[in-house]
């Protein structure tokens, strides 16, 4: 959510996090599936309680017509009002999890010139209702919430590792090579050859960035996307295994559980 004039308050209502003040153009980041409370001021009472797309008043009832001001909006436009977005994503997803694990509850980004023009641009498309506009609206947010983790990422003290380490010109690229090609069979001295760097200095400083040897990391990215493609899909163990990287399902399965917990089939059962 984010407040594109006056201020607000966010209090995780499950939470003993203090409540955070939103000033205008910073955006909030909020992971699970929670309650929370959006106030002038901690210490104001309820008006509205939204849930599943609906507003309700005190008491149960729905919110009358008036709450309805334009398309996608509602509220009761007095001068003055704070004006806020507020989109809801719903992941399925352990690539995803990896770094809404890191997010702080919330996660707040200050306002800033780049989130702010796509603020800008979503905010005018919201109050219309024109062919196309689903479509529209859902890259909008799409970039909004790009744009957000980009700048808490480049703020924030508690990045992950393997994140600042794809600014470095050898060891981003060792990334970007695992991360387009998980399946091929990499070794350290063929990443160390396509980087430019000799074995022992790719490792080392490979290591040092990420947190963990090459190979090492490619093994955890290797399960995350088949944790996915176990979940999301209706593919057979084995199939799922050739994708991770392995010709055989059962070395495969071996390295699912010491990595998760669980076999691949459990896991799979469980995330149904």
């Amino acid at each position: 959510m984010t407040t594109l004039g006056g201020h607000a308050s966010i209090r995780l209502d499950d939470s003993e996090v203090a409540p955070v003040r939103l000033a205008a153009g910073d955006i909030a980041l909020v992971t699970g599936t929670g309650q929370y409370t959006i106030s002038d001021d901690p210490s104001t009472g309820h008006q509205v309680t939204i849930c599943g797309g609906r507003k309700y008043l005190p008491g149960g009832k729905l919110a009358a017509d008036h709450w309805n001001l334009a398309p996608r909006t509602y509220g009761d436009g007095l001068p003055g009002a704070t004006v806020m977005l507020r989109a809801a994503f719903e992941l399925h997803s352990v690539v995803g999890d990896r770094l809404l694990a890191l997010l702080p509850p919330p996660a707040v980004v200050p306002a800033g010139p780049r989130t702010g023009a796509a603020l800008d641009l979503l905010a005018a498309e919201m109050s219309r209702d024109e062919p196309g506009q689903d479509a529209v609206l859902n890259r909008l947010l799409d970039l909004v919430l790009v744009l957000a983790l980009r700048a808490w990422c480049a703020e924030s003290a508690t990045m992950p590792a393997w994140c600042r380490a794809l600014g470095d010109a050898a060891i981003g690229e060792a990334l970007r090579l695992l991360h387009a090609e998980p399946a091929r069979r990499w070794t350290v001295a063929e990443l160390a050859t396509k980087v430019g760097l000799s074995r022992a200095a790719f490792a080392a400083r490979f290591t040092a960035l990420v947190g963990e040897p090459p190979i090492t990391y490619l093994t955890a990215w290797r399960m995350t996307l088949a944790a996915d493609l176990l979940r999301d899909t209706d593919e057979t163990i084995a199939a799922v295994a050739h994708t991770a990287g392995y010709m055989d399902a059962f070395a495969f399965s071996a390295a699912f559980k010491r990595a998760c917990g669980v076999s691949p089939s459990t896991w799979r059962h469980q995330a149904h």
